[in-house]
């Protein structure tokens, strides 16, 4: 079963459905029940935002995980970077480097587009996450801040 890895396109909102409903389960359970959304309300969102990019992980044409980014402007460097937003890997796929490769492919993006970094947050909770991206890179030299704007997005 080989993995293949490709931006996301309208031909394949029905299939990512049910991928986008178990992201969007699991994070309920992060955000301890609070507000969370359905996979189609996430798919409206990003069909509406031309700035957000989503590659997905298909095995045997089945959607099995996705990243979520941005492609910013940075700068310290006057130059641009990379902002990984979400990823996610659906349960009964993890541990076989399908994570691994999809920060990969944001990575390789950012190469051919110059970016001077890549860079995404993780919740302190997710220690499979964490054990992952300290493999994979380097703890960054700062503290990850953020300002409630809305209290029903409460982590």
């Amino acid at each position: 079963m080989p993995l293949s890895i490709r931006p996301f396109t309208a031909a394949d909102q029905a299939a990512l459905l049910p991928l986008l409903d178990a992201y969007a389960a699991e994070m309920r359970g992060v955000l301890h029940g609070q507000a969370a959304t359905t996979g189609a309300a996430v798919a409206a969102l990003l069909a509406a935002d031309a700035r957000a990019e989503l590659l997905v992980a298909w095995q045997e044409r089945a959607p099995q995980g996705f990243a979520l980014f941005f492609d910013l402007p940075e700068i310290v460097f006057a130059r641009r970077c990379g902002q990984l937003d979400d990823l996610f890997v659906l349960p009964a796929a993890r541990g076989r480097g399908i994570a691994r490769a999809l920060v990969g492919a944001v990575g390789e993006a950012g190469h051919a587009r110059g970016w001077s970094h890549l860079r995404w947050f993780v919740p302190e909770s997710d220690r499979a996450a964490i054990a992952l991206y300290e493999r994979i890179a380097e703890h960054a030299p700062w503290r990850s801040y953020i300002q409630r704007l809305d209290p029903g997005a409460s982590l």
